[in-house]
C-alpha cells in the first residue's frame, strides 16, 4: 500500500472527526449531534452527490464502461448475498444470516460519499454514472435475502411479499433522494447548476466533516453489542468487505479503464448497509436481530472501509491497471 495514500486518508479533517466522535463515546462525553439536525445533513449529502453526478452525466457519451459498471453492481448485489449467507448459516440462525448477508450484498451511501471525498483529495476523475450505479445496488440484495430466507426457513422469515419490499427499497427515502437528484442534476444546465454550485458543492466537505462527527458517536455507542456476539461477526465485518473490495478492484481491470470508477466499484462491492436494509428487515425479517447486523455494518465495516480501505482498494486498482 502507498503510504502517502493511507497518511492522505487518516489525516482528512473529515475522518478525523469521525475519531473525535469515537474518542467522545470512550470517555463518555455528552458532545452529540441533534438527530434532526444529522438527518438534515444526511440528505444533504445523499442531494449533493446525486446532482453533481447528475451533472457528470449530463457531459458524458453513454459508453459500454457504463453499461458494464451498472451489470457488475447489480451482480455484486445478487451474488455477495448468496455466498455471504451459506458462511454465516454456520453460526447464525436463517433470519440472522439472511439479513446481515443482505447487508453486505447493499452498500452504504456515507461510505460512497467519503470515497467520492478521498478522490477529490488525491485529484481523481470518476464518472458521473457511478451514482447511478451505487442506487441499484440497495433493492436487489434486499430480494435475495429473503429469498434466501424464504427457501431454507418458511416459517420465520417476515410475511411482506417481494413486491412490497421492492416497493419499499425503491421507495426508501435515501434511494429516491440520490436518484431524484441525479435526474435533476442531468436535466439542469451549466448555468443553472453554476447558480446552486455554494450549496451543492462549497460546503460539501464541511458538512460532511459534521456528519461523520455524529457517524463516530452513533458507532462508539454500538460496537459494545457487537463485541459480546463473539469473534466471528466481528472477523466477518472486516474480512467480508476486504475479499470483495480487493476482488472487486483488481477484476474491474477487465471492463473499466477509469482508475476513479473502478476505486468506487470496488467500495461499494466493500460497504455495507446500515440504513436502507435495516429498515426492509423490520418488515422482511422480524425475527432477525438488529443488535446483531446493524453494529457490523456501522461500527466495524464502515470505520474499516473509511480508514484503512480506501487506501487499500486505491492502491490495488492502481497496480492492476
Amino acid at each position: 500500500m502507498d503510504l502517502h495514500l493511507l497518511v492522505d486518508n487518516l489525516t482528512n479533517p473529515a475522518l478525523l472527526f469521525f475519531f473525535l466522535g469515537l474518542l467522545a463515546i470512550r470517555l463518555k462525553s455528552d458532545l452529540e449531534i441533534p438527530q434532526n439536525s444529522s438527518k438534515f445533513i444526511a440528505l444533504y449529502l445523499l442531494l449533493s452527490i446525486g446532482f453533481k453526478g447528475g451533472q457528470e452525466l449530463s457531459h458524458s457519451d453513454w459508453t459500454s464502461e457504463i453499461g458494464w459498471s451498472l451489470l457488475a453492481g447489480v451482480l455484486l448485489a445478487i451474488v455477495v448475498p448468496i455466498y455471504t449467507f451459506f458462511m454465516l448459516r454456520w453460526r447464525f440462525s436463517v433470519s440472522n444470516a439472511g439479513a446481515i448477508a443482505a447487508s453486505y450484498g447493499s452498500v452504504s451511501a456515507v461510505t460512497f460519499v467519503t470515497a467520492i471525498s478521498f478522490l477529490e483529495m488525491e485529484n481523481i476523475t470518476f464518472g458521473g454514472h457511478m451514482v447511478a450505479v451505487m442506487a441499484i445496488m440497495e433493492a436487489p440484495s434486499i430480494v435475495v435475502g429473503v429469498l434466501l430466507m424464504s427457501l431454507f426457513d418458511k416459517e420465520n422469515c417476515g410475511k411482506a411479499n417481494i413486491g412490497q419490499l421492492m416497493k419499499h427499497s425503491v421507495t426508501n427515502g435515501s434511494v429516491l433522494l440520490i436518484l431524484g437528484s441525479l435526474v435533476i442534476g442531468y436535466l439542469a444546465s451549466d448555468a443553472q447548476a453554476e447558480g446552486i454550485k455554494p450549496f451543492t458543492t462549497d460546503i460539501f466537505k464541511g458538512f460532511l466533516a459534521v456528519f461523520l462527527l455524529d457517524m463516530g458517536i452513533t458507532s462508539g455507542k454500538k460496537i459494545g453489542a457487537l463485541v459480546k456476539k463473539g469473534w466471528f461477526a466481528l472477523s466477518f465485518s472486516i474480512i467480508i468487505p476486504i475479499v470483495n473490495g480487493c476482488i472487486v478492484a483488481i477484476g474491474s481491470a477487465f471492463f473499466l479503464s477509469n482508475l476513479g470508477d473502478r476505486f468506487l466499484l470496488a467500495i461499494l462491492a466493500a460497504s455495507a448497509s446500515y440504513i436502507a436494509v435495516p429498515a426492509a428487515m423490520r418488515i422482511a425479517a422480524p425475527k432477525a436481530n438488529p443488535s446483531l447486523y446493524l453494529p457490523m455494518a456501522l461500527a466495524i465495516t464502515f470505520p474499516f472501509n473509511i480508514t484503512l480501505g480506501m487506501p487499500l482498494y486505491l492502491c490495488l486498482v492502481q497496480v492492476s491497471l
